[in-house]
């Protein structure tokens, strides 16, 4: 993200220190799409008419992982990792480290807490989901579990970033989505975040945290990451080759990255860009469906 893009977001949030300036930047304002971006996408492919789109329910789970879902996640990781990021370069003017207080811990739970309203409202199955995302986004970072601090485990856990728009698809269609959409969303979500853990290798490493790119290394990280979103495309081709086509711009990029000595802590900062594009086109295809019909079906 540009110096000028940062300035942009600085001039539209509230001073940070205001209380709501500091919780929105600790929700990661450039990064709400992650969470809420698959929403909009489960519910383009599991509406029936384009009234569903607007379903009070779907409107009601975007808005809870738009903003209330991202203070919980990042404000859970950011208590557990307020020595880490002590020392944490990122936490640098686009980030905010941690000002330890009971508004911060008080606000972080009770965003948590907000996901158990819509219980009542969804299928079994979704709020299975939903409860799996909260399970990864507490353990993730907090102990007993903090998967973070686990090679592997760290970017297995991290599935948690596709979870909204399985919620969302189930909440409308009543049935989870396609086998091979779950698995390829999770296995893009696994290079995603090996991807951004490669600008912490050293702080972490000087923290003695120890992760898949501490432990792979940068090159092999690279590698890693390239695999992921590999696989992750193979497994769209049962669900439908548009998607493999758009999900096979990710290891292209790695390698274009890797081979063009493209310096990756500015590459990490071209991605909530390309992922909300990526994420657009797919909606879009969702919405052509929708509207027009399959036509690839006569």
């Amino acid at each position: 993200m540009s110096e000028q893009e940062s300035l942009a977001l600085e001039r539209v949030l509230p001073p940070e220190d205001t209380a709501v300036g500091y919780l929105l930047r600790l929700s990661r304002p450039r990064f709400w799409l992650y969470l809420a971006g698959p929403v909009v996408v489960g519910v383009a492919y599991a509406a029936t008419s384009v009234g569903e789109l607007f379903a009070p329910l779907a409107l009601a789970l975007f808005a809870y992982f738009l903003l209330p879902a991202n203070v919980f996640l990042y404000g859970v990781n950011d208590i557990f990792d307020a020595d880490i990021d002590a020392e944490n370069p990122k936490k640098e003017g686009r980030e905010v480290r941690y000002r330890g207080s009971r508004l911060v811990v008080a606000a972080v739970v009770v965003s948590g807490l907000l996901g158990l309203a819509f219980v009542p409202f969804l299928p079994l199955a979704a709020v299975g989901v939903l409860a799996l995302f909260g399970f990864l986004a507490t353990e993730y970072s907090a102990p007993p579990l903090r998967f973070k601090t686990t090679p592997f485990l760290d970017s297995l856990s991290n599935g948690l970033y596709i979870l909204p728009g399985v919620v969302a698809y189930t909440a409308l269609a009543g049935q989870l989505p396609p086998l091979g959409a779950i698995v390829g969303g999770w296995l893009w979500t696994m290079g995603m975040h090996t991807f951004s853990a490669i600008p912490d290798i050293e702080p972490d490493r000087a923290a003695g945290i120890e992760t898949t790119a501490t432990y792979l290394g940068r090159f092999n990280t690279f590698l890693y990451c390239a695999l992921m979103w590999l696989l992750a495309a193979v497994a769209f081709v049962y669900v439908h080759p548009f998607f493999t086509v758009i999900l096979m711009l990710y290891p292209l990029l790695v390698f274009g990255i890797t081979f063009a000595r493209v310096d990756v802590d500015e590459a990490y900062w071209w991605y909530p860009i390309i992922n909300s594009l990526a994420g657009m086109v797919i909606t879009m295809g969702g919405l052509y469906v929708l509207v027009y019909g399959n036509p690839f079906v006569g």
